[in-house]
């Protein structure tokens, strides 16, 4: 059976998914640490694919070129854009586009130079079970992440949005950047720092990819307000839920 690629940003949801699985065993590739396991039956590659496009591209071609996975699926936070797109929202990669992509004035900007295009599309069959599984999770929260999550972070009404994320070496994090994306990317609902180029890389290879993003804050001033509390209590909490769900249902 065809290993499955996951990846996450943040050690807290790494940690959280190796603990699902059995019987991990580490290699060391690229200098980073991959976990292959299995989870409800399914062979899976577990790694950090650390903050950035260039090191997320590098994870997700070391996952296909040494282990062969047909298919990588990737957690993690993001900022919200969106209207509507609030805290403890999560968000379905319809697209990834890069926001600080510009070649211009010999290419559009936004425009990946050579490849004709801005915006690279996720696997729609995978994404419709992932969307299955989200769903799921999210209608019961309170079982996944405890009474007192959904109190602290106001988790009474979360929702899963679909749609284009925008991707960027640069942690969105004032209300000036947030609106200056809105504007230029009036269709993107979510910001963050790894699935533009993971989704190249996977086009490239020709290896379905889709991700789910759980919305920590609004990319704006109060970005940096209990980051860190919230991966812990509920961005891990739902990336293991999420997964183990889809995994348990393919």
């Amino acid at each position: 059976m065809t290993p499955i690629g996951i990846m996450s940003a943040m050690h807290e949801e790494l940690a959280a998914v190796l603990q699902a699985l059995p019987d991990e065993q580490r290699v060391q590739v690229a200098g980073r640490d991959f976990w292959q396991g299995h989870w409800h039956g399914r062979p899976v590659v577990a790694v950090l694919s650390r903050i950035g496009k260039v090191a997320a591209a590098t994870t997700a071609t070391a996952l296909i070129e040494r282990f062969g996975v047909g298919q990588i699926v990737f957690t993690g936070v993001a900022g919200g854009l969106g209207s509507g797109v609030k805290v403890g929202d999560v968000v379905l990669a319809h697209g990834f586009v890069q926001h600080d992509m510009d070649a211009s004035p010999l290419f559009p900007k936004h425009e990946v130079p050579l490849y004709g295009r801005s915006r690279f599309e996720t696997d729609v069959d995978l994404s419709a079970s992932l969307r299955d599984a989200a769903r799921a999770v999210l209608a019961q929260v309170a079982d996944h992440v405890g009474p007192e999550a959904v109190s602290e972070f106001d988790l009474q009404s979360v929702r899963l949005h679909e749609g284009l994320i925008a991707s960027g070496d640069r942690f969105v994090s004032t209300t000036a950047e947030c609106r200056s994306l809105q504007q230029a990317l009036p269709e993107a609902l979510a910001v963050e720092m790894e699935g533009a180029a993971v989704a190249q890389v996977c086009a490239d290879y020709g290896v379905p990819f889709a991700a789910l993003r759980t919305i920590s804050d609004r990319a704006d001033d109060d970005a940096h307000a209990d980051f860190s509390r919230f991966i812990r209590a509920v961005a891990s909490r739902y990336s293991v839920a999420m997964l183990s769900q889809w995994l348990k249902n393919p």
